[in-house]
């Protein structure tokens, strides 16, 4: 028959029973006398390998030890970066997607490489072969093969994964807005009275802004830059608060006297004149066609400007001047501040206050309503104070407080983001942006030699216009729009910080995907053919 060589005599058996042949007994080609059954045979060591001799498995996965890295530009991880950030976070988010994590989180000159055919033991014997899937960092895989290999191209983007990459964000980049640090414009306002518990500047919703000067009242038009006076009270009055109507065309002023003046600013004309107060009038608010007034004789007095009457209900409750008064959005309660260090909550139908709040130790006269939570309402106290203070009506709770370090004048809050500003007198005489509810400071702005005593705020929310004992009234550019504010948290959804490398990089990180998709694909469709 000839020679027989060793491969040909060891493998016989397991040959011919994968041929069909089936004998009972088979004879060993080296030693003729001995014959073996086939029972034997199957429950004997020619069914496995012996433990000296190493069959590897007949799946071959390539070695990228000797891989050259030069050809996808990637430098060595364990040389210094001499790359700008830009760069360095592109090469990083390639090579975790290329390689894995592991190879970027490395510290020393880690390459992905296959295990040798020595560190296996078979595909039978010795460590199971479900060991071989779970390799550590030292033997990491480029092709790691699990239950759905052909995988959409987003799922290859390392953000599902690179959790921990130094120097990658996975939240998007978010740019601080730039807050203007100057005044935008200063006019001069020659009598503006430095007098903490007066509001002598209001802006309409038709964008005139109204300011008393003196004992007179002159409406700055915005559109045109045109000054026009709309009334002087003459030598025995001066003027003490101004407060526009919803539609802006009808302001109310008030007097020293007591006296309550309603103007058609749209002609120029006095339509009346309501009287009711024993004391000079230093707040108004409106609410419709009801127009609060708070005065130094201690009340509130309700008006309703289409009846015949002076006034419809009288408020009592403060035990000093009022000088605060503002109605919430919705036109349902109305808060009141007094050199009481009172902060009062009002309806339509109460007499007395249906809320008190007493933590101000100084005078209240900075008062706002959020206009992005119902119910939230901001507060500031005078110079023994200096506190901002927030209240939910809803819930008859304070929520925070903050210590501003001077005296609180003013508050007003952003029509088109979670923020407000608050002007400020003894001693520093600021005006600080604040982010709300974490009250982080925005910006703080400096220009006024004297008591910022007076804000209001442009019907669009961007500007705010400020006015002092200096008598200057100062505008500031603080606010975002509301366009802007959209197109900010449109991208801030949609931007990813792959979408900030490179245009030409990002080109060729996806079609370097792309192609590490293609060859798993085809290889494990190989492998399973």
């Amino acid at each position: 028959m000839g020679s027989v060589t060793a491969d040909e005599e060891s493998g016989f058996s397991r040959k011919t029973m994968e041929t069909g042949i089936t004998s009972t007994s088979f004879t060993d080609l080296k030693n003729p006398a001995k014959t073996s059954t086939a029972a034997e045979l199957l429950n004997s060591s020619y069914r496995r390998p012996s433990s000296s001799r190493t069959i590897c498995g007949d799946r071959f996965i390539p070695s990228r030890s000797s891989s050259n890295f030069v050809l996808f530009d990637l430098p060595n991880s364990n040389s210094s970066p001499s790359l700008d950030d830009s760069k360095h976070s592109y090469t990083s988010l390639l090579k975790s997607a290329l390689f894995g994590p592991e190879y970027v989180n490395a510290t020393s000159g880690f390459l992905p490489s296959t295990p040798e055919k020595s560190s296996l033991t078979g595909r039978f014997g010795g460590s199971s072969y479900s060991s071989f899937l779970h390799i550590g960092p030292t033997n990491c895989n480029i092709f790691k093969y699990k239950t759905e290999t052909r995988k959409s191209l987003h799922s290859l983007l390392p953000f599902d994964f690179d959790d921990h990459l130094s120097g990658v964000s996975r939240s998007p980049v978010k740019v601080p807005r730039k807050v203007p640090r100057s005044p935008c414009r200063v006019l001069d306002a020659p009598e503006l009275q430095d007098d903490f518990y007066l509001n002598l500047v209001d802006w309409s919703s038709q964008d005139v802004l109204a300011v008393g000067l003196g004992n007179c009242v002159y409406l700055w038009h915005a559109s045109a830059c045109e000054v026009v006076k709309l009334c002087d009270l003459g030598l025995h009055d001066t003027v003490c608060s101004v407060g526009w109507a919803y539609h802006g065309t009808h302001l109310a002023v008030g007097t020293n006297t007591g006296k309550l003046q309603l103007w058609d600013a749209s002609c120029c004309k006095r339509i009346r004149t309501m009287e009711g107060h024993q004391c000079r009038v230093s707040a108004l608010a409106w609410s419709s066609s009801l127009l609060s007034s708070g005065s130094q004789d201690e009340s509130i007095l309700q008006r309703d400007v289409r009846g015949q009457d002076n006034y419809v209900s009288k408020l009592s409750g403060h035990s000093s001047e009022v000088c605060g008064l503002k109605w919430s959005f919705d036109n349902r309660e109305l808060a009141s501040g007094g050199n009481d260090n009172q902060l009062f909550i009002w309806n339509h139908h109460s007499a007395q206050p249906v809320l008190k709040y007493s933590e101000h130790t100084a005078a209240v006269k900075a008062i706002a309503w959020s206009p992005h939570k119902h119910g939230v309402l901001a507060s500031g106290g005078g110079t023994a104070d200096r506190c901002i203070r927030f209240w939910n009506t809803n819930t008859n709770s304070q929520l925070s407080h903050m210590d501003t370090g001077s005296q609180v004048c003013n508050l007003v809050w952003s029509k088109n983001a979670n923020e407000l500003v608050s002007t400020h007198g003894y001693s520093q005489n600021q005006i600080i942006l604040w982010k709300y509810p974490t009250m982080s400071k925005l910006a703080t702005l400096t220009g006024h030699t004297l008591r910022v005593l007076y804000l209001a705020i442009s019907p669009d929310g961007q500007t705010i216009v400020t006015g002092a004992g200096d008598e200057t009234l100062r505008f500031w550019n603080l606010f975002p729009s509301p366009k802007s504010q959209a197109n900010a948290a449109f991208l801030q959804k949609h931007s990813t910080p792959l979408a900030q490398l490179n245009e030409k990089k990002h080109g060729l990180w996806l079609g370097l995907a792309k192609a590490m998709r293609d060859t798993d694909y085809l290889s494990h469709s190989l492998h399973s053919w």
